[in-house]
Parts: structure tokens; sequence; C-alpha cells
């Protein structure tokens, strides 16, 4: 597979990991109800000139097709980074990032379960090296130190955020559209908008103001339409499981944002778990063989029983 097929997951995963340290700047700044709104209505403003024209001209398949989208606007949209603002609200940004570490091996299962995808041997194995990359890195070297955290409801709530993301994914990749990828983005953005303008109506309206307004557009604009669409690409291009490997990389990306802009010292630890990370991830993207009982078999040794 061309190099290429890797740089959407890559792009999308970095601007997240940007997404992700900043999320509790918005504890106190902004009601999680608000910027959960108000980003994917900065998005379909911003959408609409540029893709409502096309969007137009597929209007019966849309239409058609409403149920599915809105579904995907709920899991991929309004759940997955809705549940992270209410979360970033009583637990840690490390609890957040372990959570969210969860949702390519989450993906696995549900492909499998769903697609009826066998797991790849390196998906597997690959994904296990990342999950310890992952560990170290957040448990500043020291793994066991994880276990010593405080569980608080936002861990279950980003728990449920990841699950919803994974199968967002699976969903993506199994539901085939008729449609360019930027009208299945515009209609997908659509539903989230309608979704979420209960809960924005029923909690605190916070008012947009210079202390909030650069969240809304780093939110609305690189971290929801930029991203998504890179990752709409990802799944068409290599599928959902081994895309989503690429999340493992955001601790390790949101480590690189600190050292370069609050010039945070670089430590063994981060060397090492680095490493495991992405030696996890080129696992996953190499070594795609299904993990099946004849894959288990040694080559040249009889099958039948003796």
């Amino acid at each position: 597979m061309p190099l290429l097929a890797f740089l959407p997951p890559l792009g999308a995963v970095l601007i997240w990991s940007g997404n992700m340290t900043i999320n509790q700047l918005t504890v106190g700044a902004i009601a999680p109800s608000s910027i959960a709104f108000l980003r994917w209505l900065l998005a379909l403003a911003v959408l609409t000139p540029f893709v409502a024209p096309v969007a137009w001209r597929y209007r019966a398949t849309l239409c058609r097709e409403w149920p599915r989208l809105a579904v995907l606007g709920l899991l991929g949209m309004g759940l997955w980074q809705g549940l992270a603002y209410v979360a970033a609200e009583t637990t840690s940004a490390t609890n957040m990032g372990i959570l969210a570490a969860m949702v390519p091996l989450l993906t696995v299962l549900l492909s499998a379960l769903i697609l009826r995808e066998p797991p790849s041997i390196g998906g597997i194995v690959g994904g296990l090296f990342a999950l310890i990359g992952v560990a170290l890195l957040l448990g500043s070297g020291n793994p066991l130190s994880l276990l010593d955290l405080e569980i608080a409801s936002g861990d279950a709530l980003m728990l449920v955020a990841a699950t919803c993301y994974a199968l967002y994914g699976v969903m993506l990749k199994r539901w085939s559209f008729d449609l360019p990828p930027w009208v299945l983005l515009y209609g997908q953005v659509i539903c989230a908008v309608l979704i979420l303008f209960p809960p924005y109506l029923l909690g605190p309206m916070t008012p947009v103001h210079s202390g909030n307004v650069g969240l809304i557009l780093y939110a609305g604009i690189p971290a929801s339409i930029v991203t998504t669409y890179l990752w709409m690409l990802a799944i068409r291009r290599i599928g959902a499981s081994r895309a989503s490997i690429f999340i493992n990389l955001m601790p390790l990306f949101s480590a690189v944002i600190a050292m370069a802009a609050l010039g945070e010292r670089l430590a063994a630890y981060h060397v090492f778990g680095g490493a495991l990370v992405l030696a996890g991830v080129i696992m996953a993207q190499t070594w795609t063989a299904p993990l099946s009982r004849s894959s288990l078999i040694p080559a040249g040794t009889s099958r039948r029983r003796p």
C-alpha cells in the first residue's frame, strides 16, 4: 500500500492530539453542551457555501439515507466529542488519553462482530505493543502507576465515547453511500447539528466571548471538518481496524506538542514509549495476515489428524 494512504489518519490524529490538549481548557470557559453544538454549527456554516450546491444534486440520495447519516452523526460527531467535553469536568486528561487509546482495540473487536473481519496478527500484536507504549507514556515511565489513578464518572463517559467512535468507524465501513466524500460529511454535519440542538437549548447556553472563541474555532474547523473528512478518507482506503491503530499515536503527538509549545523536556520514557507506539503502528500496517487457525499452523504441517 502506498505511503500516501497513511497521511489521512496521521493528519487526523495529529489534529485530534491538539484538540485533546485543549479539552481541559473548555472547563469553566464554555458549557459542554454549548461547545458540542456550536462547533458543528460553525462547521455547517463554513461548509454550506461550498458543498450545498453539490449536495442539492444528491438530495434524493440524502433523503433516502438520512437514517444512516443520523446514526453516523450521533456516534461520530455528537457522542464522541460531546461526551469527552462532559468527561473533562470530572476526570483528568491522563485518564481521557488512556481511554481514547482503547478505540483501536474496540474497533478490532467490533469489526470482528459486525463486519465478520478476522483480526490480523499485526493488528493484535501491534495493538498490544502500542497499548504498552501508551501506558508507558501516560504513566511517566511507570505503567503500574496507572493502577493508582482514581476512577471518576468521567472515566465511564470517556469509555462510552471511545466505544461510540469505534462503532462509527465500523458502521462507516459497513454502509456504502453513493455520495461524494464532502457531501457525505455535509449530511452527517446537518444531522449532528439537529441532534445537538435540543441539549444546547436545555443546557446552560454559554455566550461566545474572547475567552472561548478560539476554542470554538479550533473545534469547529480543524477538529471537526478537517479531521472527519480525513478519517472518512482513511477508512475508505485502509479500513476501520487499520486506521484506528493510528489513534495510539495521540499521546505521543500530544507530548511533542507540549514540548514545542510549553518547553517540556524530553524524558527517556518518551523515547521508549514512543518507539513502542510507532512499532505497534508499523506492525499493524504491514503484518496484515488474518489471525485464523490456519495461520497458526506452520507451513508444511499436515492439518489431518494422525
